[in-house]
């Protein structure tokens, strides 16, 4: 007999509903690119491309600021809900604890993938060439805040702060999660009310940071223009290399995780491949048609029944995953972050690597259900910190990023029913 589940999961952090305008930011970068291109190449405009560069740039630079400075905020403050929360639910019976184990153990191993497949695939399909020189010729990495990049001796001794405020200050993103984890799972060890009030404040801080987000990504359209109009006008046509090379490889380093739901529902849950995938074919139509998990869980429901998977552990943890799991989650912003490294120059050491994939995997743990541009920038930008890794790229690729936002839905998808299986497995 399945477990019956008579304690539900604690509630998730509610966040105000922020709306990105995708089709606007990503006809912005457009815009910014045509025109670049067009009047590059149109000897008697360029004295007009040089004025409109002079005023693009301090644009673009500025809207990159306000991108960046709510990341270490809103991290923080959603790392410490989200703990908090996951105690609680981990309360709620074996079915619980176990998806729970279940998420952690697939988020390593997806930031462990990414750090040993995403670099040899570089190497393998490198960046456009003049697109990498245009962007060291406009100095893309200065005015970054890079965190601390340890070496390997000291590298265990990063993780731990001396002084939580002064990790603040320098960015020390690897540092101040780790004192975030033990903070939040310190208070599930105190007295229930101020728990709960901890709690709801640290939820009001990641409330008002996702409003200032929505603020600075409600112009996101006139940001990626400025950027892709100095991007155009100094690389030309390498430009579009890039971004279509770009999508092409952060969207490869989900193949993956897809190809781990096939194994783990296989191996673990013990279904067979063709039954596995008749059953997710209508849940994979119905994830690309919208881009989301949760308007793709009834069909995920449907597919369970049709696995025989039980009713009990599927309207658990599908819920559940839909609220805090997102498999491809680690292993698309590690690439994301390494891609960046090697658009800038940035070199990538061991140390960075297992700095990165830690907090790939971590952060991940924090990261509600968002639209695509805020979920890359809260989520990316500390793996990026963390590797010493300069964010002003970032502005640019949060316009394409709908395109790799298929694969992180479809592997989502895929592997909420997987697990579902395999967590159900014995009882079935």
């Amino acid at each position: 007999m399945p477990e019956t589940v008579t304690q539900h999961a604690a509630p998730s952090l509610t966040l105000p509903e922020i709306r990105v305008p995708a089709a606007l930011t990503l006809g912005g970068l457009a815009a910014g690119l045509v025109m670049g291109l067009a009047l590059s190449g149109v000897p008697t405009l360029r004295p007009v491309l040089a004025v409109m560069v002079a005023v693009a740039g301090p644009v673009g630079a500025l809207w990159l600021k306000a991108l960046q400075m709510t990341i270490l905020p809103l991290v923080a403050a959603m790392l410490v809900s989200s703990i908090a929360r996951a105690v609680d639910t981990a309360r709620a019976g074996a079915i619980a604890r176990q998806t729970l184990i279940g998420f952690f153990a697939i988020y390593a191993a997806s930031a462990a993938v990414a750090a040993v497949t995403v670099l040899p695939m570089l190497r393998l399909f490198p960046i456009p060439a003049r697109a990498v020189a245009a962007l060291h010729a406009q100095k893309i990495s200065e005015g970054a805040v890079p965190g601390p990049v340890p070496g390997a001796g000291d590298f265990l001794l990063s993780f731990l702060p001396d002084n939580i405020f002064a990790a603040l200050d320098h960015g020390a993103i690897l540092q101040v999660i780790v004192f975030t984890v033990m903070f939040a799972v310190a208070l599930t060890r105190i007295e229930p009310s101020q728990s709960r009030a901890l709690v709801g404040f640290f939820d009001a801080v990641a409330s008002a940071a996702m409003v200032m987000i929505g603020w600075v990504l409600g112009v996101a359209p006139l940001g990626v223009f400025a950027l892709g109009l100095n991007l155009a006008a100094s690389s030309g046509f390498a430009a579009l290399g890039v971004l279509a090379h770009y999508v092409a490889v952060v969207s490869a380093a989900g193949v993956p995780v897809l190809l781990g739901a096939l194994v783990l529902a296989v191996a673990r849950g013990r279904l067979a491949p063709g039954r596995y995938l008749a059953a997710m074919m209508p849940v994979g139509a119905v994830a690309l048609a919208t881009q989301s998990s949760l308007a793709s869980m009834p069909a995920m429901l449907a597919a369970c029944r049709r696995l025989g998977i039980a009713e009990a552990t599927a309207d658990f943890v599908l819920p559940l995953s839909v609220a805090l799991f997102r498999a491809t989650g680690p292993a698309m912003n590690l690439a994301v972050a390494i891609y960046i490294a090697q658009l800038t120059g940035v070199p990538i050491t061991l140390t960075t690597l297992i700095a990165g994939a830690a907090v790939a995997a971590l952060t991940e743990v924090s990261s509600p259900s968002l639209p695509g541009a805020i979920s890359l920038v809260s989520a990316v930008g500390p793996v990026a910190l963390a590797m010493g890794v300069p964010l002003a790229p970032l502005g640019l690729l949060v316009a394409v990023d709908m395109l790799p936002d298929l694969m992180r839905t479809l592997g989502n998808v895929a592997m909420d029913v997987a697990l579902a299986a395999a967590i159900d497995r014995p009882a079935r």
